[in-house]
């Protein structure tokens, strides 16, 4: 993997950009997610994240899209920054 770290999306802070490199989420969620466009290759821009609460909101291409903690710990990404 040219020596890319990986780390789940919920581990990324406001402001900053990774690219999915797995997507964990089996069944229905993982057809939501994938209609939403978070697939390998994505470029993913952290919105907002609440720890307190547990929500993180992200941007893929034009979407905006709000995922649980449990969610976005389904995620993996490489190349964040």
């Amino acid at each position: 993997m040219n020596g890319e770290t990986m780390t789940l999306l919920s581990a990324c802070t406001k402001g900053g950009t990774a690219t999915v490199v797995k997507v964990n989420a089996t069944g229905a969620l993982k057809q939501r997610l994938l209609s939403f466009g978070l697939m390998k290759g994505a470029e993913v821009k952290m919105l907002e994240c609440a720890p307190a609460k547990s929500t993180f909101e992200i941007k893929i291409g034009n979407v905006s899209l709000a995922l649980r903690r449990e969610e976005a710990e389904l995620i993996e990404v490489s190349d964040v920054r």
